[in-house]
């Protein structure tokens, strides 16, 4: 009975995730940007698989996916032995990326490197980040501190590097922190603050996600320096369908390979709690099977909503993109491209994690709603950049590296755990609806405006401006949040002066 409930509560959020962003491609399609019937049909089953898929993912994430990264954190910090956390992290933070939908379907569009060299080359970078994150929680080591070091690291590596990895090596550093791996790393983080005592324990236990975001960059641009930038883009397929039947068709018969994508991709995650469990934690029945419907329910929601993204959305994104990328009145690309990333933002699986961890540990001073709407903000604003980039060819380094200046030098007026948020949720916000519909949008766009010569240029960074612009957004939040509670404390010490200056006898006689 408890776990019907959660899953309508789960599916009433998601409803409320998707519709506006069902909404917005509905109006488009029926005004400047038309679509034949069926490829329409084909969003609106992919709408309804997302639903329900991100519903059966996020009852997985709660009862599953985080509980063991709990367990994991706690059990590898209590053993007091640094070699075993480390072995351990890195070998987490390798499976959990080679399992990262994500970075499968961003692979897929990039059409200079090998799938497998680029997920490896991107696996090995969080997992070496991962240890580095645990071994900072451990030590109480600034995060500022840090992220200024590695981003001056990949500003420097960036110059001797080809220009068309730029946009690829971020865009890997947004999809790599998506549904499969927010859950796991952020309850990770928690598991290992727990054992330490002092104030700033919580605080430090954010922050992850910010640094396994970096490694993927680090090490793109270092395959740069070695790989041949060779390959030709191949445009996204536009399915035919002359009938519904043909159309239902497409989703029958990519859901097998959805079902076995998913199936590689949790399995090294199983086998690993699973060995886990039975040398080290050792849960009793009940638990156990608790977890074990979780890691079940979330198969069975990241199946829907790949297959959902992939076949309904990604070909409808790219068609809608290049439509209106053709049109006379281009321009219009930027306020509609600001609407959908405001929306979309709150149809990513991993962001109602975050935002519902942020509540939790910061005891409500961090409202989800005020996460959520600075998340939004932070995304429609990148959208707007993207745009402009796709309509003008401007290089994607001249929008991350002044905002990743501004980010890194707000890190210091906003308080610290305002500043790991931020740069967690700047991984969290580009997920799989970002990959698999405001990309294609983009290149659908830019293939209208330029050709398929600009797309690696120009069009990949889009998953890049949506990571940064959240590090902004919700770093402001915290100065405002700051200047709010000092002047809240100031009040609060005025009342008190005046009560002070009060005897005994007057306040009985008052």
């Amino acid at each position: 009975m408890k776990n019907k409930s959660l899953l309508n509560d789960k599916m009433k959020e998601a409803i409320s995730s998707v519709l506006p962003i069902t909404g917005i491609v509905l109006l488009l399609c029926f005004t400047i940007a038309p679509i034949p019937n069926n490829m329409l049909m084909a969003f609106l089953t992919g709408a309804v698989m997302l639903v329900v898929g991100m519903a059966f993912f996020t009852v997985g994430a709660d009862t599953a996916m985080t509980p063991i990264g709990n367990k994991v954190g706690s059990c590898i910090t209590k053993s007091k032995s640094v070699w075993i956390m480390v072995f351990t992290s890195f070998m987490l933070g390798v499976i959990i990326t080679v399992s990262e939908p994500d970075l499968t379907v961003l692979a897929n569009q990039v059409p200079t490197i090998p799938n497998a060299v680029i997920i490896g080359t991107v696996a090995l970078g969080v997992g070496v980040f991962l240890v580095i994150a645990m071994l900072r929680i451990l030590m109480g080591i600034s995060l500022p501190t840090l992220l200024i070091g590695f981003y001056i690291i990949v500003f420097i590596l960036a110059m001797f590097v080809p220009a068309n990895f730029w946009a690829v090596a971020f865009d890997s550093g947004g999809v790599t922190t998506g549904p499969m791996t927010v859950p796991f790393i952020m309850a990770l983080g928690v598991g290992v603050s727990s054992i330490r005592s002092d104030r700033h324990a919580a605080n430090d236990s954010f922050g992850l996600v910010a640094l396994c975001s970096i490694g993927p960059i680090i090490a793109v641009l270092a395959l740069g320096l070695i790989y041949p930038a060779e390959g030709t883009y191949v445009p996204v397929e536009i399915p035919e369908m002359e009938t519904s039947k043909d159309m239902i068709a497409l989703f029958v018969e990519a859901l097998p390979t959805y079902m076995e994508e998913v199936g590689i991709a949790l399995a090294p995650i199983v086998l690993f709690f699973a060995l886990f469990n039975i040398f080290v934690i050792k849960l009793k029945k009940r638990p156990l099977i608790k977890i074990l419907t979780g890691l079940a329910s979330t198969y069975i929601g990241l199946v829907l909503f790949l297959t959902g993204v992939n076949v309904g959305f990604m070909p409808c994104g790219n068609y809608i993109g290049k439509l209106i990328g053709g049109k006379s009145y281009n321009l219009i690309l930027i306020p509609i491209a600001m609407a959908i990333g405001y929306f979309i933002v709150k149809a990513e699986p991993a962001v109602h994690v975050l935002n519902k961890q942020v509540e939790e540990m910061t005891a409500g001073s961090i409202p989800a709603r005020a996460m959520e709407l600075s998340l939004s903000i932070g995304v429609a604003i990148s959208l707007a950049l993207a745009m402009i980039r796709v309509l003008t060819g401007i290089s994607v380094m001249y929008f991350l590296l002044p905002g990743y200046m501004l980010a890194l030098a707000l890190s210091f007026a906003a308080p610290k755990i305002f500043t790991s948020i931020a740069f967690d949720s700047g991984g969290v916000a580009s997920g799989p609806m970002t990959a698999t519909f405001l990309l294609p949008f983009a290149m659908g766009a830019c293939e209208a405006i330029g050709g398929t010569d600009r797309i690696v240029s120009d069009a990949f960074g889009v998953v890049a401006m949506v990571a940064m612009t959240p590090l902004i957004t919700i770093q402001l939040l915290g100065v405002e949040y700051k200047f709010r509670t000092r002047k809240e404390q100031a009040a609060r010490e005025r009342i008190y002066s005046k009560i002070s200056v009060y005897t005994d006898e007057d306040i009985i006689e008052l």
